[in-house]
């Protein structure tokens, strides 16, 4: 069954976060990962929203939460932390 990393977040500092957000993609694809939203045009609906979403389709929980947890993923996961504040989520999908 397939999973998707949910990402909300706010960008505190732009600079810092388009060092880590290049290199995103390439590592997700390396995982098995697929981008299907990353920033992007926005409506907001309901409720409070933060400026950035993101979600990254995997081919199961496991490999999701395999590729959060990498090494790799690792060197880059502390500008993150640093320039955004963000909620993070692994959800099974229904297929």
């Amino acid at each position: 069954m397939s999973a998707y990393v949910i990402a909300r977040i706010e960008v505190a500092n732009s600079e810092d976060y388009q060092i880590y957000a290049s290199q995103t993609v390439a590592m997700a694809e390396k995982a098995g990962g697929k981008f299907l939203v990353k920033g992007g045009n926005q409506t907001q609906l309901e409720g409070n929203s933060p400026e950035r979403h993101v979600i990254v389709k995997f081919d199961n929980h496991q490999a999701a939460i395999d590729w959060y947890n990498s090494e790799e993923y690792g060197k880059i996961l502390p500008i993150a932390l640093s320039s955004s504040v963000r909620d993070i989520v692994v959800v099974d999908g229904m297929e």
